[in-house]
């Protein structure tokens, strides 16, 4: 049975060139970074070197960049940090209805603890209403936070228009741009953010690491305490192995964005033609144009998308029906649900991701699974029953 992964949203393989520069920093160089002796000096020495990494990776400074435990660490500690030390200003924060759980579940702590938030609307594709944002902006806001790209549907933000908007009323932004990082170029002096998450795993490095980049001069509240790691700001034995890989994932996912970015659309393009040209009854879901080039959202309607995806995975092909966060959970996406889909089509939706690694063929393998299993899927449809006999 061939075995085709195309949930690379999800996660990512570790590439060899990563996987390599981690190695040392597993037996050779394996000192507390944190240590004054030789041995702490080296694991030092790589830590400042995947921090620099990271930093020319975003156009950043080296001490802007926070290395944490990942994107979700990155977005907690923005929304939390960000809020209360500059709440003497004020206590409302904006977001968005499509944000990921981590800044969702975020705002709803901060609402426990007096905070104000806004969940800004989007449209059907996908796109932050502007002009909700300019209504909605008032003297108490502190922070708004709008993701760069969606998780689920891929539609990328106008993030300079937001950030202008926010600046003229001086409000810090922040971005979650987790899923964004290799997309497409992010310099974050140009994009004008003040506070920015990213992760290693969505860029072929390894879990478990990340990074909350943070504007010089922007005040920010500790979210972990319990030691002076990363200049006092977050406390925690560095995971030196991981922070070295993310730090050399980031150097070639910019060396080699233009490449990569132009196979993942030629792959998308193709499998997205095929899929309108041979399957009726679906809904391709996001913004035709300000896309992630890896990513398509498709909606199959009268079926279930959660049998669909099981069905798929018996043939080898493996893809999700939303973000992996909530991929087990069968209530309808938020996302899919803010963007206006009908319960019964949100839940007949794929997500499919694709990587540097696959080929057309993998491509005309899933594309033949796909039509075998839609088909056999509808013919048990109760829904298709239903829309027939009207």
């Amino acid at each position: 049975m061939q075995k085709v992964y195309l949930d690379n949203a999800a996660t990512t393989k570790v590439s060899h060139e990563v996987l390599t520069e981690m190695l040392p920093a597993f037996n050779e160089v394996f000192g507390n970074p944190n240590s004054l002796h030789s041995f702490g000096r080296e694991a030092l020495n790589l830590v400042d070197k995947a921090r620099d990494r990271v930093a020319a990776g975003i156009n950043a400074e080296r001490g802007e960049i926070y290395f944490t435990s990942g994107g979700t660490e990155a977005n907690d500690w923005a929304l939390l940090g960000l809020a209360m030390a500059n709440k003497a200003k004020g206590n409302h924060i904006i977001t968005s209805q499509i944000e990921h759980h981590s800044v969702l579940e975020s705002c709803k702590r901060l609402e426990n603890l007096g905070f104000e938030v806004t969940y800004l609307p989007v449209d059907e594709t996908g796109l932050v209403d502007i002009a909700e944002l300019l209504h909605c902006i008032n003297q108490k806001t502190i922070l708004v936070s709008v993701m760069a790209a969606n998780n689920e549907i891929g539609t990328i933000q106008n993030l300079k228009t937001i950030a202008k908007i926010a600046h003229e009323k001086d409000v810090i932004f922040h971005t979650d741009a987790v899923q964004a990082l290799g997309s497409f170029k992010i310099d974050v002096k140009d994009l004008d953010v003040d506070a920015m998450s990213i992760s290693g795993h969505k860029i072929h490095a390894p879990k478990g690491v990340g990074a909350l980049y943070v504007k010089k001069g922007v005040k920010i509240d500790n979210l972990i305490v319990g030691g002076g790691q990363e200049k006092g700001k977050r406390g925690g034995t560095l995971n030196l192995a991981s922070i070295v890989g993310f730090g050399k994932a980031v150097e070639t996912t910019v060396r080699d964005y233009t490449i990569n970015n132009k196979k993942l659309k030629s792959l998308r393009d193709y499998f997205v033609s095929r899929v309108k040209e041979e399957i009726e009854h679906i809904n391709v879901n996001g913004h035709n144009h300000q896309r992630l080039p890896g990513l398509a959202s498709i909606s199959f309607n009268f079926i279930e998308g959660e049998s669909l995806m099981l069905l798929l995975d018996m043939a080898g092909v493996a893809v999700s029906t939303g973000s992996a966060c909530s991929s087990g959970d069968l209530q309808t996406s938020h996302v899919l649900k803010a963007i206006g889909l009908a319960p019964e089509v949100a839940q007949g939706t794929i997500r499919f991701s694709f990587g540097t690694n696959n080929t057309k063929e993998e491509i005309d393998y899933v594309i033949e699974v796909l039509k075998k299993n839609v088909a056999k899927l509808r013919q048990m449809s109760p829904l298709k029953a239903k829309r027939v006999r009207k």
